[in-house]
């Protein structure tokens, strides 16, 4: 993996965020953010604020990756950096991506890439083994807010021998379904523990919603060619509240679950 041009093209992106006092469009503020110690949770498509970002998620390498799970036709859907700055205050609770950004079928791959490695202290990606094979919950609190976190009263299934904490040295790469439940606590560390984390899907597959992270390389075929016809999964989904007026969730979802 090219970890060394990302990781200099993500030092581009946070020298940007000294300019930025408050979370935009592009950047998620850590606690105690400035102009003297750039401080930032994520940046939103980092492949439309860097070309390098781009050049690495249309790599043969990452597209023959998402190949071997959704097949030959690949498509790109969006991507986010988690930078997770040292001794951060901020997490993700449990939870799963395709509520967020519902498709006709259940083909979408997060594909990380963690570009400086992650140690267990740094609050590493964390997926419940086998929950992708279980039902999809919904994204929603009590008040009819969606938070990108299932309910505590949710979680009872939950057990702690089906936590696995992803760890793993400069550009180790994991694979996500769709469906998986996962979430991290904050980065306790005093280095950051940025993971690149583009989508793609089947070319088959195609979005129900607008994108709350968009991009206008939603749609791109990364590999092979485009679908005449689509996939279509039977099972129901939650659907998200209208991205087209803005992604303005309740950030509950950034405490601790577990």
């Amino acid at each position: 993996m090219a970890e060394a041009p990302a990781r200099a093209a993500m030092a581009e992106l946070i020298e940007r965020s000294r300019g930025v006092s408050q979370s935009d469009s592009i950047y998620v503020l850590e606690q105690g953010h400035s102009a003297d110690d750039p401080r930032l949770h994520r940046i939103s498509s980092p492949q439309d604020q860097h070309p390098v970002f781009w050049e690495f998620m249309t790599d043969p390498v990452m597209t023959d990756l998402a190949a071997d799970v959704v097949g030959p036709d690949v498509k790109f859907h969006h991507a986010k950096l988690n930078v997770k700055s040292g001794k951060g205050t901020q997490g993700f609770g449990w939870h799963q991506d395709i509520p967020a950004w519902p498709h006709t079928d259940y083909s979408p791959v997060t594909i990380g890439i963690y570009i400086d490695g992650c140690t267990p202290e740094q609050g590493p990606l964390t997926v419940a083994a086998g929950s992708h094979e279980g039902p999809t919950f919904s994204m929603y609190d009590d008040e009819g807010n969606f938070i990108v976190k299932i309910r505590d009263k949710d979680l009872g299934w939950l057990k702690d021998d089906m936590i696995r904490r992803l760890t793993g040295g400069p550009g180790t790469t994991l694979l996500l379904n769709c469906r998986a439940v996962h979430g991290s606590v904050p980065n306790q560390s005093t280095a950051a523990r940025p993971l690149l984390l583009p989508v793609y899907s089947s070319a088959d597959s195609f979005a129900y919603t607008a994108n709350p992270i968009p991009t206008p390389h939603q749609g791109d075929i990364v590999r092979g060619t485009a679908a005449r016809f689509a996939s279509f999964d039977t099972r129901s989904l939650e659907m998200p509240p209208d991205w087209r007026f803005g992604y303005k969730p309740v950030w509950a979802h950034k405490k601790p679950a577990y």
